[in-house]
């Protein structure tokens, strides 16, 4: 069996990594990255659905692309955004399965269901 552990990470690339994790570190990027999860949108649509206004939509959108989290598309005078790739997509699914399972926990401590973990 092979060890597939990552070789540890050099200072250039620790900072690549912190870059885009500070790319997803906004509520209004995650809702947007959540809206393209289920496909792709132009701005209007997703000013729409995310309820933020245009200029923060193409804002977010701006970061987004630029951490490669997301591409765009032209056709005519509209852009289209989607995510970038399945990776990015299995990374929102991985967060928030983990924020679910938390959630699942906690509401199980609350009904006695589970014990408390020791530190």
């Amino acid at each position: 069996m092979s060890d597939t552990r990552p070789a540890p990470m050099s200072d250039f690339m620790l900072e690549q990594v912190a870059r885009r994790f500070r790319a997803l570190a906004d509520r209004s990027r995650l809702l947007l990255m959540n809206l393209l999860c289920e496909g792709e949108h132009n701005v209007g649509e997703l000013v729409e659905g995310s309820k933020l206004t245009n200029a923060n939509v193409s804002k977010h959108l701006k970061v987004l692309h630029r951490a490669g989290f997301v591409r765009r598309r032209k056709a005519g005078l509209n852009v289209y955004y989607s995510l970038a790739n399945h990776d990015v997509e299995g990374l929102c699914h991985i967060m928030c399965s983990m924020v679910q399972q938390e959630i699942e926990r906690a509401l199980r401590l609350a009904r006695g269901e589970v014990e408390a973990e020791r530190p």
